[in-house]
């Protein structure tokens, strides 16, 4: 299994960026064809103080094959191109391949 992992560092405007986020950008995602699972998880600190990030969003497929297909699909295009319209500034994309 193959693991896409968005990493959000705190956005100017919190509020804005979690409804553009909710109501946008998290139903394009479910769209994609592939995509086996989603969890998000809002931040709220780290073992020391405060934390820098907000949100890790993580995106499950069975293969990287099936991540490639997806991301390379309309409804992954269209996810892309919304993504990087609002949190270009502030997300890092990451995979890998779940053990166990």
């Amino acid at each position: 299994m193959i693991k896409l992992t968005a990493l959000y560092r705190k956005p100017a405007d919190p509020e804005l960026f979690d409804k553009h986020y909710y109501d946008i950008h998290i139903p394009l995602i479910k769209k994609t064809p592939g995509l086996r699972r989603i969890e998000i998880t809002k931040i709220t600190g780290a073992p020391i103080g405060e934390s820098k990030y907000h949100l890790m969003a993580e995106m499950y497929y069975d293969s990287m094959e099936m991540m490639n297909a997806g991301n390379a699909s309309p409804e992954g295009k269209a996810a892309a191109r919304d993504l990087m319209s609002f949190a270009a500034d502030v997300v890092t994309l990451f995979f890998g391949e779940v053990e166990g």
